[in-house]
């Protein structure tokens, strides 16, 4: 890797980890949000080397869909024992059962949205005033909105019009009660660095993030993991083929990429050749074209 890559992702380093210990030192009970994907990866890594030696002063909260990939469940249960960290699971499958959701029916049906609520409640329940995640600015335009500490009112809402300026750095978590404050270190990182900083500090993977052999089934120019709750259209066939998530969500809008990159620098030649962003493959995008900045507003990540 060059020199000035090295210093680029150094720097990023640097300004993530003077977030994290921003968050530390302003809040009372912050959590860090982990999906298992690459993104969430890479910020637990940040967090444990931002307190070294000593352990991670706040607990890492999964939101569980109920239809999550197996490996990311396995990927985060290893992480957790190797952090000697504290898990919160939320449980989306819990919220359909007491009512507090309704679970969508039909063929495009997704688990996705119901985790808003439960993310919610989840804060809620253990009085979380600030909850880290790994939204980076590239990924969409209703993320590129965000600052730092993006605030949450009571609700758990998201106003894009009424952020508070973070001049020099200098961020404001003052807040009232019941409102909490949502903080993204990695927002000035694009998928790119993240993936470089990867390989940098060589940085163990789930296997889902390299090429495999899957059954899938190809819906609207995107090739979908048929698990035994995805529902099938009349026209629509199971097939195997050889392919990787380049993002990883609930298994229902999860795209899958075509690809045969099996090491860390081949994910890194086939993402820089691409022309396709990286929630491209992401079936909850599509659904309208505010579809994030909607969710967001109603305090999705």
């Amino acid at each position: 890797m060059k020199k000035y890559q090295l210093n680029h992702l150094r720097e990023l380093e640097s300004e993530a980890i003077f977030v994290i210990r921003e968050v530390a030192a302003q809040f009372e009970h912050p959590c860090l949000l982990f999906s298992g994907g690459k993104d969430s990866i890479v910020l637990a890594y940040l967090a444990m080397k931002a307190f070294w030696p000593a352990k991670m002063p706040f607990p890492l909260v999964h939101i569980d869909t109920g239809h999550n990939f197996e490996e990311t469940l396995t990927y985060r249960d290893q992480l957790v024992e190797k952090f000697g960290a504290q898990l919160i699971v939320g449980s989306v499958q819990e919220s359909i059962e007491t009512g507090r959701v309704t679970e969508e029916k039909g063929f495009n049906a997704s688990r996705n949205l119901l985790q808003t609520t439960t993310l919610l409640d989840t804060i809620e329940k253990h009085k979380f005033d600030a909850a880290m995640g790994g939204g980076r600015r590239d990924e969409e335009k209703a993320r590129a909105k965000e600052r730092f500490f993006s605030h949450r009112d009571e609700f758990g809402q998201w106003d894009p019009k009424n952020q508070r300026p973070e001049l020099w750095n200098i961020f404001n978590g003052r807040k009232h009660m019941g409102e909490h404050f949502r903080v993204f270190p990695i927002s000035n990182w694009t998928e790119m660095d993240v993936w470089q900083y990867i390989l940098m500090e060589n940085i163990e993977m789930p296997s889902l993030y390299f090429t495999h052999m899957r059954e899938v089934f190809n819906r609207d120019g995107v090739w979908l993991y048929h698990a035994p709750f995805m529902k099938l259209k009349p026209n629509e066939k199971v097939e195997i083929k050889q392919v990787r998530c380049r993002t990883i969500g609930d298994i229902s809008c999860t795209g899958l990429t075509l690809s045969s990159a099996e090491t860390l620098a081949d994910i890194i030649s086939e993402i820089a050749a691409t022309r396709v962003t990286e929630r491209g493959g992401r079936e909850d995008d599509k659904r309208s074209e505010a579809a994030m900045e909607d969710r967001k507003r109603e305090g999705y990540f």
